[in-house]
């Protein structure tokens, strides 16, 4: 299985447009929204497995990592940022939402429905 985290020609952010049962093949088109942690590059969402399975621990991923504690530190700060600023984004994407219901493009169930699912 191929994992894409940018497009592969202009390194844009890309977004999932389809989702397909393993087991009966089903699929589900629209646009669909995933955590925020998969908007992060391939590295920190890598970093972010391995600081759940060392519980959280900087020290023991430092070790793990043959890298210096601080500089742990610092890859963290980092994710925390871009989390922080991808979920600026969402919170933006809502306030366009409901902005398109105040202009009557869209239903206010329709808009519920979009939020919900963010």
């Amino acid at each position: 299985m191929m994992k894409i985290y940018e497009c592969p020609i202009c390194q844009g952010k890309i977004k999932i447009k389809k989702y397909e049962c393993r087991g009966c093949g089903v699929s589900f088109e629209g646009e669909f929204f995933t955590s925020p942690v998969m908007a992060l590059d391939q590295d920190q969402q890598t970093f972010i497995e391995l600081f759940i399975l060392s519980s959280g621990s900087l020290k023991e991923m430092a070790q793990i990592m043959g890298v210096t504690y601080p500089t742990v530190r610092a890859r963290l700060d980092q994710i925390i940022a871009d989390l922080k600023k991808e979920l600026k984004s969402r919170d933006g994407f809502k306030e366009d939402i409901l902005e398109q219901v105040n202009q009557g493009k869209i239903t206010p169930k329709k808009a519920a429905q979009i939020i919900k699912n963010l």
